[in-house]
């Protein structure tokens, strides 16, 4: 079988000048060619015009710059774009553009799948998928940042797209240290469904981007009935993990809490919330529960009285607490409907 080449977009400077030293012959070669693909976004080594020609020849003998097909792209009527990325293997990938008011978000992948089977997700009712390589998280962002039209850097990058990151983790890793030399690390949020040895393996990193918890229920017997990672990781020791998760000075962490109807939207569930969170520096984001056919009858959204009711006890008890507004579910893009079988 023939070797495949090395992806160049998962390879941090340093990896990069390691992996070209037998065929470079400058060191500042390196930063020609790491330039040119994380601040100019060419999208194969011929392009690279700063190079010779027999050496663009040479690097395509065992190198790559790696980029995904886009199979199909989805618009939705609020703008958000929903792109299905087909990668070399014949695995498909969803990722988001969220635009709002002059910035972009961006949804990413992972995982190509998830295992962990939350009640209320469609990528999980699809089931486990590989991990992605670094260069295949970056490719995402590149894809959709130097596409039509291109988008400024100044973007805000969410993980939480298909897959569990923490079950990702020297590779979310590597392509952290490559994103964050253009996009701020105070941009970037990895979001978990309670994965605590990857939290724990976090807070001992040098620098870190924002967390984002997925909790969705104030007591162990609701959490286990739509996150059966909960018997992994009970909420006790989950929120002990969070208690000694390091937030430099102004930082919080987001938990995620998904309202459905009749399960966990009382105020008395805001009241237990509540209480669970106090010993942690947090935010709130609501998040009503998004349809979808799959899922069965159990993921409806309460009622708008319910949720703001939900919101302002949060609030009452000094807690920041946002609702997130739906972007693209008309194209299956919002909260828990990225699916991309394949």
């Amino acid at each position: 079988m023939t070797e495949r080449p090395v992806e160049l977009l998962g390879l941090t400077r340093s990896k990069l000048a390691v992996a070209l030293q037998p065929i470079i012959d400058r060191p500042f070669r390196v930063g020609q060619i790491y330039d040119a693909i994380h601040l100019k976004g060419v999208r194969s080594i011929a392009a690279i015009t700063t190079l010779r020609k027999d050496l663009r020849e040479q690097l395509n003998q065992g190198f790559v710059v790696g980029l995904p097909e886009v199979a199909a792209l989805h618009t939705s009527s609020d703008g958000t774009r929903k792109f299905l990325f087909s990668l070399h293997d014949g695995a498909t990938i969803e990722a988001v553009d969220i635009p709002d008011r002059g910035r972009h978000t961006l949804c990413v992948s992972s995982q190509a799948g998830c295992a962990l089977a939350c009640r209320f997700c469609v990528t999980g009712f699809w089931g486990a998928g590989r991990n992605l390589s670094a260069g295949e998280i970056v490719a995402q962002v590149y894809a959709i940042r130097f596409g039509t039209p291109p988008l400024e850097p100044s973007l805000n990058l969410v993980f939480m797209g298909m897959g569990e990151p923490l079950l990702n983790l020297e590779n979310l890793r590597e392509a952290l240290e490559i994103l964050s030399e253009e996009i701020s690390l105070r941009r970037i949020t990895v979001s978990t469904a309670g994965v605590v040895p990857g939290i724990e393996a976090m807070a001992g990193w040098e620098r870190r981007p924002n967390l984002a918890v997925s909790l969705h229920a104030p007591d162990d017997e609701r959490r286990d009935r739509i996150m059966p990672i909960n018997k992994s990781y009970p909420i006790a020791s989950l929120l002990q993990a969070l208690e000694r998760f390091p937030l430099e000075k102004g930082r919080r962490i987001t938990f995620e809490y998904i309202l459905i109807r009749d399960f966990n939207d009382s105020l008395a569930d805001a009241d237990a919330l509540a209480r669970l969170l106090k010993r942690i520096p947090s935010k709130i984001n609501l998040i009503p529960a998004n349809p979808d056919p799959v899922l069965g009858e159990m993921m409806v959204p309460p009622r708008e009285s319910s949720i703001r009711a939900f919101q302002q006890r949060l609030m009452d008890r000094g807690y920041t607490a946002t609702v997130r507004r739906r972007r693209g579910d008309d194209v299956s893009a919002a909260c828990g409907q990225l699916r991309a079988p394949s």
